[in-house]
């Protein structure tokens, strides 16, 4: 199977896939390094990481594409791509599923905010009309050049209108063409549960470290029917840890030694970044 098709089967299986988020090509190979399925490129995170800035709308096409294609390069994992709102209307949407595929998406996630949209779990959030978001999700399965791209509709009406609205539009969305369904920033417990019983597509279910939704377990969300259970940002938060600490103790000792604890070992680096096949492919062409 390519690796739209393994993706396919990852959320028909509705077993709770575990997706970290990556944010560049080296957050990736982390990933795929470890073992996990499936990885998912994330706009907090290209955001937060490559601009500086929280994430509010600051990223566009071009980046995320960038981003994609560099990503795509660096691993063989199905990739889940965060479009946000899709850029602009339905016109956008199909703009952006052409480009986005052809960096090498296997899945493209569109959002139901007002523009300028921000973070799920940020205060002020506002959603456009259930007629003009499902139009975007139609848009985006009719711009399909390989019929196995998956498309995730996200909904952030929970937090505008409420949980009954939010599995509303959702419905909606999979009636639009969406094959996987997102209801973002659900508060409760009782919620989690109830989204598998209610709706037929497959599911994400998006945990944020510090946010508005329950942290539950994988394996009790895979029980729930959950196909996939997002960590957007887990990597992104664990790298900010890891330099703040390394460049603590460099800053009060004035040196810092290869401390596993602290930094990552040189060899590591470099085999993380592949340097032993670097090497082989010199010594072929030299």
């Amino acid at each position: 199977m390519n690796t739209k098709q393994q993706l396919r089967a990852l959320a028909a299986a509705r077993r709770g896939v575990l997706v970290p988020g990556a944010f560049n090509a080296l957050s990736a190979r982390v990933v795929e390094d470890l073992g996990f399925e499936a990885l998912y490129i994330t706009g907090a995170g290209v955001t937060n990481m490559h601009f500086g800035m929280p994430d509010q709308a600051f990223m566009g096409l071009a980046d995320i594409a960038e981003y994609t294609a560099r990503i795509r390069d660096a691993v063989r994992l199905p990739l889940i791509v965060d479009a946000d709102t899709g850029f602009g209307n339905a016109l956008n949407v199909r703009h952006t599923v052409r480009t986005l595929e052809r960096a090498g998406a296997d899945c493209i996630q569109f959002e139901d905010q007002v523009s300028p949209k921000r973070c799920g779990h940020f205060a002020g959030k506002d959603v456009i009309s259930t007629e003009e978001a499902a139009s975007k999700i139609k848009a985006a399965a009719d711009a399909r050049q390989d019929a196995d791209l998956l498309i995730m509709a996200r909904t952030d009406a929970c937090a505008v209108h409420g949980f009954e609205a939010a599995l509303e539009r959702a419905q909606t969305f999979a009636e639009a063409g969406a094959d996987i369904l997102f209801v973002e920033a659900v508060t409760t417990a009782e919620e989690i549960k109830a989204l598998p019983q209610r709706l037929d597509k497959p599911l994400l279910m998006n945990l944020v470290i510090g946010g508005r939704t329950p942290i539950v377990g994988a394996e009790e969300l895979g029980r729930l029917g959950y196909g996939f259970v997002l960590y957007a940002n887990a990597a992104l938060q664990g790298a900010v840890a890891g330099m703040q600490r390394a460049l603590t103790v460099l800053r009060d000792t004035r040196s810092l030694q290869e401390d596993p604890a602290l930094v990552t070992p040189f060899a590591e680096r470099q085999r993380l970044v592949g340097k032993p096949e670097w090497d082989a492919l010199e010594k072929l062409y030299v």
